[in-house]
């Protein structure tokens, strides 16, 4: 699709163009001419839109949809459009289907499902056989199948000596492992965070401990092994410590954060919602702060939407009955850029790809367009209206949020809300 995009101001560090307003044209998906102003000589589709802002475009490095399996929580296809229309050009996606992503076939399913869209799919491989902690799947045939790390989504490896071997294997193809960080007999039956609130609400708490410790038990064992370890979705003040100090040590370790961790504080608990079921659990004000100073200094790499949809039937039950998981790609942007200038937002938005490898290009003439289009001053009321996705299941429902994605120009295919 061959377009001009006029009157953007262009947010990219890397670009020449950085901070300036100008044309923007693309040729088979090439930019081919960037100037202050371009004339439509060819009468090209023209993209006018108010405020617009463009920058490379953002991954998401976890994200859920369903298929296969459970298609009633969300389908590729949707997924993908979800993930377009939030700005997104590159996701991460998790094996938390049924069955799971375990075998070179199930990964190879995913990437031909998601061909000729404007959305990369990058698909996560699980790390053991049915996500069972009990024995590695088939890590480098799903590597050359196309997955691009190896991760039980959400569910902590229990064996260390497992961890040990996942390491040391996936370091002679240079494979990615993630581990999640939770201590299952420190957190015992806790569903939230073990703080005054759950106290008071009279709810299982499961202590910050959990998760530092499983943190402290990695780094212990990369130190050993070598290899490279990402620890996804990490939530509490000790865990920033533990990540900060083995990055001291030169340790080829890495980290996010769910925004939502970043925002949200365990008070909003206090109705029993179970939008705010997620896991990790939401924490209080010390916990986010530290995570927001760890992720300006470089300690967290990464945030992520977490997005992970869930039905209505596995919601509108009781608390302790209730799936974790909330939906997160459409209110990612407008969230990190409330609590972050727009400059940072993007930065975070745009690093992604770096945990797999994949290089970012630059917005310059000759090179393919991969891009983000955006407003990020409007402000809003986060409602349903808001959400793309077939679950409408997000703790953001209600919340102020600053800025909003148009959409992406990607893979010569152009997607923008109506």
């Amino acid at each position: 699709m061959n377009i001009l995009i006029k009157s953007a101001t262009i947010i990219d560090a890397s670009s020449e163009h950085h901070n300036q307003t100008v044309d923007v044209l693309i040729e088979d998906g090439t930019i081919t001419a960037i100037k202050t102003s371009i004339a439509n000589t060819n009468n090209y589709k023209e993209i006018v839109l108010e405020n617009l802002h463009l920058s490379q475009g953002w991954t998401d490095t976890s994200v859920c949809f369903g298929e296969p399996g459970f298609e009633d929580r969300e389908t590729i296809q949707n997924g993908l459009k979800t993930a377009a229309l939030s700005g997104f050009t590159t996701i991460a996606l998790q094996s938390n289907t049924n069955p799971v992503a375990d075998t070179s076939a199930d990964i190879s399913f995913l990437v031909n499902k998601s061909q000729d869209n404007a959305v990369n799919l990058l698909p996560i491989g699980a790390l053991t056989k049915l996500s069972e902690s009990i024995d590695l799947a088939e890590l480098y045939d799903m590597q050359n199948a196309g997955a691009i790390a190896f991760y039980d989504y959400k569910k902590p490896i229990k064996n260390p000596n497992l961890l040990k071997i996942a390491l040391q294997y996936a370091s002679n193809f240079d494979g990615l492992v993630y581990s999640f960080p939770l201590e299952e007999k420190i957190a015992g039956k806790g569903i939230v965070n073990e703080e005054e609130t759950s106290t008071r609400l009279g709810l299982k708490g499961s202590p910050n401990l959990a998760e530092a410790l499983q943190v402290a038990r990695d780094l212990f064992i990369l130190e050993y092994t070598g290899g490279k370890l990402h620890i996804p979705t990490i939530s509490t003040k000790e865990s920033v410590r533990l990540i900060r100090e083995a990055k001291q040590k030169q340790l080829k370790v890495t980290c996010s954060v769910a925004i939502h961790n970043l925002l949200l504080e365990d008070c909003l608990l206090e109705d029993f919602d179970t939008r705010f079921k997620v896991n990790p659990p939401l924490r209080i004000k010390e916990d986010i702060d530290a995570l927001i100073d760890g992720l300006k200094d470089g300690t967290v790499d990464f945030v992520t939407s977490d997005h992970n949809p869930q039905t209505i039937e596995d919601k509108k039950v009781e608390f302790d009955h209730a799936t974790y998981g909330t939906i997160g790609l459409e209110s990612a942007f407008g969230a990190l850029n409330s609590i972050l200038n727009t400059q940072e937002t993007i930065t975070l938005l745009t690093k992604g790809r770096s945990l797999f490898n994949l290089e970012n290009q630059s917005i310059k003439v000759g090179n393919a367009a991969n891009l983000s289009l955006f407003n990020p001053n409007i402000e809003y009321t986060f409602t349903k209206k808001n959400i793309i996705s077939t679950s409408k299941n997000s703790a953001f429902l209600g919340q102020h949020l600053k800025g909003k994605s148009y959409g992406v120009y990607a893979n010569k295919k152009l997607i923008i809300n109506d």
